[in-house]
């Protein structure tokens, strides 16, 4: 009777200790100004988290940056404006980038995640070529959205998670300085790793 509640209290124990379980696959971006984790929607927009996350468990993402900014002053006056963070491969393994396939477009109309603050989409030029680059929305920015107004060809960009932790990291970086639209310097990213 009395080893049932040692075994009772031993297995109590290891569920307490054991690591959260999320409904959905969780990254974290490491950078030199902390950490900003992701939550991916495969349910939704499964090709692209799929490509992303076979980016991240290859690895393509040790040594990358953060390169680019968009805010309020430093866009095109007449154009849409609107305000992000961009990072990937472009500034440190542009080749590896360019010779992936490009991941198949899915819009906001397919996956219902709209581009609300701290969500990520991939970056691309015409549908069907994003790869490695992607971004995070600071405050809505509904222009990237399926028929928004910052893609001539009215697809939008194929959202597929957002910032769960790490909100401040992300107006951190947001705030760093530039030189145009880029970082100067770029914001270092050591590693994306799943969690």
């Amino acid at each position: 009777m009395h080893y049932r509640y040692i075994i009772i209290f031993f297995f109590t124990f290891l569920l307490g200790c054991a690591e959260k379980q999320h409904k959905y696959p969780r990254v974290k971006i490491v950078t030199d100004h902390g950490f900003i984790t992701l939550e991916v929607y495969p349910d939704k927009a499964p090709k692209t988290v799929a490509a992303f996350l076979s980016y991240v468990d290859s690895g393509y993402y040790k040594n990358s940056t953060f390169y680019r900014v968009w805010n309020d002053d430093n866009q095109v006056i007449d154009a849409y404006k609107a305000r992000l963070i961009q990072g990937g491969l472009w500034r440190t393994n542009r080749q590896l980038s360019l010779n992936l396939p490009g991941v198949p477009h899915e819009s906001t109309k397919e996956s219902g995640i709209l581009h609300t603050d701290g969500v990520i989409s991939l970056a691309r030029a015409a549908p069907g070529t994003a790869t490695t680059e992607f971004f995070i929305c600071i405050g809505n920015q509904h222009g990237f959205d399926y028929g928004g107004a910052n893609n001539p060809d009215g697809q939008g960009y194929a959202s597929f998670g957002t910032v769960v932790e790490g909100k401040d990291v992300v107006r951190y970086i947001y705030e760093a300085p530039e030189d145009g639209e880029y970082f100067n310097p770029p914001i270092f990213i050591s590693n994306i790793v799943r969690l």
